[in-house]
């Protein structure tokens, strides 16, 4: 037909409602679905997460065909396979006659550039339509940030809350504070008993996925393999299921989500924990309906407001707010380094051969389970390679990599700006940097671990500890200037000359026994 539109649909745009399936003419117009080497590939992303992705895009195709609609699903297999998606558009536009593309704006900025030479490729028209499942639009965004010199998601999150009329009173935020945070921070219990985090079958759609992502993915960790575990496979793959794993979480874990968010348990992978990101990103489950569950959980009695709404804040206020920040930034936000930093990302954050036994716990959940919550990586992963001084390109590579719900979108705002302080305070107030007792009073990992977080120097003092202020020595010049750092100046002039020899000392064992005999310094003192 002359009039024909290829419709393109992505693996993370997996919802009916998606852009490029409004006013889709099921008589005359083609959907385009493609599983390509080159978005499997472009880091080495976890087993389960490519399988997760795969399997969901397949489900998805097939629920299209059930209303009608006319899907040219392309397999990773199929002999016929360019490899990349933009091959994949171009074949089906020859193959189809379509006379223009439509398509919804992708959430990475490498593939959103690659868009834009589709209509020379495909000869064309093509049509790239803003990704409105989200709450905030890129002008509503731009609005909001013009002018500040800081863009915080505090008072982001608060306009978002009037906007939409969530946990209000009126004007005013239900129970009279926007924010409670200072709630949730309780140490975790002596005998957790968390609630089942639940785990789908497989059907024979998945199996045959899992087959696929096995021969041609295999595991491995990170250098020449994918790493992680593929199975046992644990995600459901359907809307269906994504919306059975917010019922499960409502009812079951969000009650006690608000105490315990900060909290990390060895052998307790989830605790209270919702798990849903990894839908919410992929388009199987909508965000708006996460928090209007969460709301009403409040409003019923049967959630505290601390929990409801430090739930909601994660998905109204931070999950919208980084998006905001990655396209309003892109694409110099990638390459910001603040503090200069250049080591290498150490080989344990792939293998977990280390015996430090936080960032062991936090690996091996990662490879078994494609999932950390926020604090494993904020406040362990994240911790540690600011202390270090990784290079930021190598920890965002890894993030991406490794964690089913990671999109480019998400991850690099989260790491350049708040894990690595990369960008110089424009998400951040101050660097995320902090020794031991953090760690310590928020999880058992410290427990069973050589290390100890109550001696600073030593022999079997916590990593964490003496890298803390030599992070503070090798970055004065910048922390000098944040006025929120001063008292950690102050500290660390007031240390002896001894102390601060045997920080150095500590740093440079540990460093060594890393990298070698030579190891790169992180930033200029």
């Amino acid at each position: 037909m002359a009039d024909r539109v290829l419709r393109v649909v992505l693996g993370d745009q997996l919802t009916r409602s998606v852009a490029a399936l409004k006013n889709v003419d099921a008589e005359r117009d083609v959907v385009l679905m493609a599983e390509v080497w080159d978005e499997a590939t472009y880091v080495p992303h976890h087993p389960k997460k490519i399988a997760f992705v795969f399997s969901a895009m397949r489900h998805f195709a097939e629920a299209l065909r059930g209303e009608g609609l006319t899907v040219d699903y392309v397999t990773l297999d199929a002999e016929s396979n360019t490899g990349s998606l933009r091959g994949e558009v171009e074949r089906a536009v020859r193959r189809r006659n379509a006379a223009r593309v439509v398509v919804t704006e992708p959430g990475e900025w490498r593939l959103a550039e690659d868009m834009r030479g589709w209509e020379e490729a495909c000869g064309v028209p093509v049509e790239l339509r803003e990704d409105d499942r989200f709450l905030c639009s890129h002008a509503d965004f731009d609005a909001w940030a013009e002018g500040r010199k800081t863009l915080r998601m505090e008072y982001f999150y608060r306009e978002m809350r009037k906007r939409y009329g969530v946990l209000m009173d009126g004007d005013k935020p239900v129970g009279g504070q926007w924010n409670y945070d200072r709630q949730n921070r309780e140490r975790p219990p002596e005998n957790p008993d968390p609630p089942d985090p639940g785990r789908f079958g497989t059907d024979a759609t998945t199996d045959a996925v899992l087959d696929l992502v096995e021969r041609r993915f295999g595991g491995g960790y990170g250098t020449g393999g994918h790493f992680g575990d593929l199975r046992p496979f644990r995600f459901g793959v359907t809307a269906g299921e994504a919306e059975q794993a917010l019922d499960r979480f409502v009812e079951l874990a969000l009650p006690r989500f608000g105490d315990y968010q900060d909290a990390m348990v060895e052998g307790e992978d989830f605790l209270w924990h919702s798990g849903l990101s990894v839908y919410m990103n992929a388009g199987l489950l909508d965000p708006r309906e996460a928090i209007r569950r969460a709301e009403q959980a409040y409003r019923d009695g049967h959630a505290p407001l601390n929990a409801v709404e430090g739930y909601i804040r994660q998905i109204l206020g931070w999950r919208e707010y980084v998006r905001g920040i990655y396209w309003r930034e892109m694409p110099a936000y990638a390459e910001t380094n603040h503090l200069g930093a250049t080591r290498d990302l150490p080989a344990f954050y792939w293998t977990g051969d280390t015996d430090m036994n936080c960032i062991r716990q936090t690996v091996d959940q990662t490879r078994r389970e494609a999932y950390a919550h926020h604090i494993q990586r904020l406040m362990v992963t994240g911790n540690l390679a600011l202390l270090l001084g990784v290079e930021p390109r190598q920890i965002n590579e890894w993030y991406l990599a490794v964690f089913a719900d990671a999109y480019e979108w998400v991850e690099l705002p989260n790491v350049q700006g708040m894990v690595m302080y990369a960008d110089g305070g424009l998400l951040a107030s101050k660097p995320y940097a902090a020794s031991g007792a953090y760690i310590d009073r928020m999880s058992d990992y410290c427990a069973t671990c050589r290390h100890s977080p109550k001696k600073k120097t030593g022999e079997g003092a916590c990593p964490f500890n003496f890298l803390y202020w030599n992070f503070v020595v090798e970055n004065r010049g910048t922390l000098e200037k944040n006025r929120r750092t001063a008292p950690i100046l102050g500290t660390l002039d007031r240390m002896t000359d001894d102390r601060k020899q045997a920080i150095r000392a500590d740093t440079e064992r540990f460093l060594t026994s890393i990298y070698g005999e030579r190891p790169k310094r992180a930033a200029a003192e």
